[in-house]
């Protein structure tokens, strides 16, 4: 395989893989993916140095404690829940869309939005309802502990996207497997509850 095409690949895995994490937390892996990028770790798109310069990482580093913080304040992590939806998908874009080069920009673009914003949105979808579930069933006093499972993860993902980036791309490949392995159980657990139903006369 050409070196071009290889890098492609890589940083695609790169990208998904802190697409994935932004589901968890959406600072957290653009730090890490700015301090990668300034230590040199990873050259991303021209476009996107921006995110290795001093400035953005002191405001990628202010956000993330506040976000970390806020998540520990009771009520306000479910309401700031609604913000971190379309704010992750926007960072899971975004990140993905940096480290995906060697690439026309529409098809840097397309897998950035589909693949990376596409992801991030499915991870928050179950952030959302796991904390939904805590909360429901212990009045929020779980809350913490999957918002330090939440910010652990992120951190961990990240960390590995830009360590190890085809292993964070082979995890984003079996949670959909798993995501749909599970919706198609329930759907057909449905199903079959419905057709044992009793008709009525």
């Amino acid at each position: 395989m050409p070196h071009t095409e290889l890098d492609a690949l890589m940083g695609i895995a790169v990208g998904i893989g802190l697409a994935a994490a932004c589901g968890f937390r959406v600072f957290i892996p653009l730090l890490i993916a700015g301090i990668a990028v300034a230590a040199g770790r990873w050259t991303v798109s021209p476009s996107m140095e921006w995110i290795g310069s001093g400035p953005a990482l002191l405001a990628f580093g202010t956000a993330t404690a506040l976000e970390i913080g806020s998540y520990y304040i009771p009520w306000l992590d479910n309401a700031l829940d609604t913000i971190a939806t379309p704010a992750s998908v926007i960072a899971g874009s975004l990140t993905a869309a940096a480290f995906i080069t060697n690439m026309d920009p529409m098809s840097q673009w397309a897998i950035a939005i589909i693949g990376g914003g596409g992801t991030a949105a499915t991870v928050q979808v179950i952030t959302v309802g796991t904390r939904a579930l805590s909360t429901a069933t212990t009045g929020g006093l779980g809350n913490p502990v999957v918002s330090t499972v939440e910010a652990g993860a992120a951190t961990a993902l990240s960390i590995v996207a830009i360590v190890a980036p085809v292993l964070a791309a082979l995890f984003v490949v079996v949670m959909f497997v798993l995501l749909f392995r599970f919706f198609n159980r329930r759907r057909s657990h449905r199903r079959l509850q419905v057709s044992q139903a009793p008709i009525a006369v």
